[in-house]
């Protein structure tokens, strides 16, 4: 299974936030919906999780 990658550097925002999450697709739309929530002041809810869904790539594996 690919592991995907949410980055914050990405995307604009007021905290220029840098974190980085990475693991499996689920464990990554969790995690980075609790980061928007309590860092970038969204709300949570299912609408939010399809965009981070959206916006998840793929993880490069170094040979």
């Amino acid at each position: 299974m690919t592991r995907k990658i949410a980055d914050c550097r990405k995307h604009p925002s007021v905290s220029h936030c840098s974190l980085t999450i990475s693991g499996e697709e689920e464990e990554v739309v969790r995690a980075a919906a609790e980061h928007a929530v309590s860092v970038h002041e969204h709300t949570d809810g299912p609408e939010l999780r399809e965009q981070i869904r959206t916006m998840l790539e793929d993880e490069q594996v170094n040979a």
